[in-house]
């Protein structure tokens, strides 16, 4: 109130004056560029911030098919395919169905294809049927009926392979 009938007065003889009506200006211009910064800080980190892997808990049943271009970590039943970047089959998990990651590493069990740059076996995994890929890794103890096959590309080379498999077995 003091500073306000202060610069309303015409004649400013103090130089208190002054520096109230400098004080609220500094403030007015520091927080205008503030926000701008933050919010060109935050846009930018943004993009660099991986979301979370998608957890399916043991109690969950899926029918049907899932695509994303994130992680999954299934550790219930997939009647279904499933496509991802990364996907980890926990060890009371039951995929039933197509897998397709760039990376996959199976502790449960697979009824079906899979298709992936990196697959890895673990000691408890147990996979019935083909495995296309670009690099495995089975460790001692884990179950697997089917073929093996070396791809420089796996996911897409088999999509070609895909679209014949359903006629004889349809």
């Amino acid at each position: 109130m003091f500073s306000k009938s202060k610069i309303n007065d015409p004649a400013p003889t103090e130089n208190t004056a002054a520096k109230p009506a400098a004080a609220p200006a500094a403030p007015a211009a520091a927080t205008a560029p503030a926000p701008k910064p933050a919010q060109n800080e935050f846009k930018a980190s943004a993009p660099k911030a991986k979301p979370p892997a998608s957890v399916l808990s043991t109690d969950l049943h899926v029918t049907g098919n899932m695509k994303t271009t994130g992680d999954i970590q299934v550790e219930g039943t997939v009647e279904g395919d499933i496509r991802a970047h990364l996907l980890t089959i926990g060890e009371t998990a039951t995929i039933k169905g197509e897998v397709i990651a760039d990376d996959v590493v199976i502790n449960g069990r697979i009824v079906g294809r899979v298709r992936g740059l990196k697959v890895r076996l673990t000691s408890t995994a147990r996979v019935e049927g083909d495995i296309i890929h670009k690099t495995i890794a089975i460790e001692s103890g884990a179950h697997f009926e089917g073929s093996v096959q070396r791809q420089d590309d796996p996911l897409n080379a088999g999509k070609k392979a895909a679209a014949p498999a359903p006629k004889p077995a349809g």
